[in-house]
């Protein structure tokens, strides 16, 4: 049988849910989860990491929150800056499932829609977040990184969150090429956040 990834749809999967919270910048938020979905356990250490720098300055316009999973990144800052619009994207139909239930138990609105990195998605963007899925393998990762370029609005910003010992270094060449440069923003317990703005 093969194994089923949580970057893939696995919708035939036998469900599991459980209810964590997660505590960010004075606030509780609580989330269902489900066997199938990335970090079903609790919020991990990359996405907290990502989260902290994605909301050190006030946010505006538009937001993507893409390979959402349950919807933590989108979600949270829907809550902290209501006045964003913000939509929610995964390949995985049980992680949308989730992060439309959990926005509504986290009293805030998000869309959420299936895509396969950018293929369902025709905006543009203000900021994109992204905790790519590492294990679907650098071309993916990759893939991903180059494509937020043209659904970024001009001026708009990238940030991702990756490991140090699983591609950072290649992924900051690889968002160089795409936008002109890459900038480190910030090293925090071996993940680097990185940063690209569309000119």
């Amino acid at each position: 049988m093969s194994q089923i990834h949580y970057f893939t749809d696995n919708s035939g999967l036998p469900s599991n849910r459980r209810e964590i919270t997660f505590q960010f910048s004075g606030r509780t938020f609580t989330f269902v989860t489900d066997d199938g979905v990335f970090s079903k356990d609790g919020v991990d250490q990359g996405t907290k990491i990502l989260l902290k720098n994605a909301v050190c300055t006030p946010l505006s316009g538009s937001v993507l929150d893409l390979g959402c999973g349950y919807g933590t990144v989108g979600i949270v800052v829907k809550t902290m800056f209501p006045e964003c619009s913000v939509t929610c994207s995964d390949v995985n139909s049980r992680a949308l499932e989730l992060t439309e239930l959990n926005a509504e138990k986290n009293k805030t609105t998000v869309r959420a829609v299936r895509s396969d990195r950018f293929d369902s998605l025709a905006d543009h963007f203000d900021l994109i977040l992204t905790n790519p899925p590492i294990r679907a393998g650098k071309a993916v990762v990759h893939g991903i990184l180059s494509e937020a370029y043209d659904h970024l609005n001009r001026g708009g910003i990238l940030l991702a969150v990756i490991r140090r010992k699983q591609g950072a270094e290649s992924a900051v060449r690889k968002i160089a090429e795409v936008f002109g440069s890459c900038e480190v923003i910030d090293r925090d317990k071996g993940y680097w956040i990185l940063k690209g703005i569309r000119n």
